[in-house]
């Protein structure tokens, strides 16, 4: 299974969803028969089923699925687990891209700052949470506070992983596209 596992993430990082969504499903069952519905791999499994169908565009069923996933993480791990940050995060994202940033915001908000509590603010996952909390911020509107949170999230990435790093590369490409379509905004 872990095999099986591995390769799909392999097709997921590489852009084949198809496949990697085909895998996920077949180690998410596996894992539930063998493993049990509470088992952590089954968890993690279902995680990565659900957003390999975000990543495919299948929002109907990845959000009942990420749900799922981040309402078992929490009750099986508990709240400050690193699946169950990483579960709301992917809620979060799928949210976002259905649209729903009423929805998505609160889990963003409640992700960075777990992650800054249990990760430490210098965590690579906690500068990516101030990230996407900034771009559900762009999202909504609240363009002052996406400009604070990509600031400080590209501060702190290139002080930790250096100027060159492709998660500073991303932040820094964010905060000069909400820069360029705010004019006036940053003199604050």
């Amino acid at each position: 299974m872990l095999a099986r596992s591995n390769l799909a993430a392999a097709y997921q990082e590489g852009g084949n969803t198809d496949r990697a969504t085909t895998l996920f499903e077949q180690v998410l069952a596996d894992r539930q028969r063998t493993l049990g519905s509470d088992h952590p791999d089954t968890l993690g499994s279902c995680n990565n089923l659900g957003s390999s169908y975000r990543e495919a565009g299948d929002l109907g069923r990845a959000i009942p699925l990420l749900k799922r996933a981040l309402a078992d993480s929490e009750r099986v791990l508990g709240n400050d687990h690193p699946c169950t940050l990483i579960a709301r995060s992917n809620l979060a994202d799928a949210y976002q891209e259905a649209g729903n940033l009423r929805r998505a915001t609160p889990l963003l908000e409640q992700a960075l700052a777990d992650s800054e509590r249990i990760l430490g603010t210098d965590h690579p996952d906690t500068l990516l949470s101030r990230n996407n909390l900034a771009a559900a911020c762009q999202g909504a509107g609240d363009l002052r506070r996406a400009i604070l949170l990509l600031e400080q999230a590209l501060a702190d990435s290139q002080r930790i992983l250096g100027n060159d790093h492709p998660t500073t590369n991303r932040v820094r490409s964010n905060l000069a596209a909400v820069l360029n379509t705010s004019p006036g905004v940053h003199g604050y």
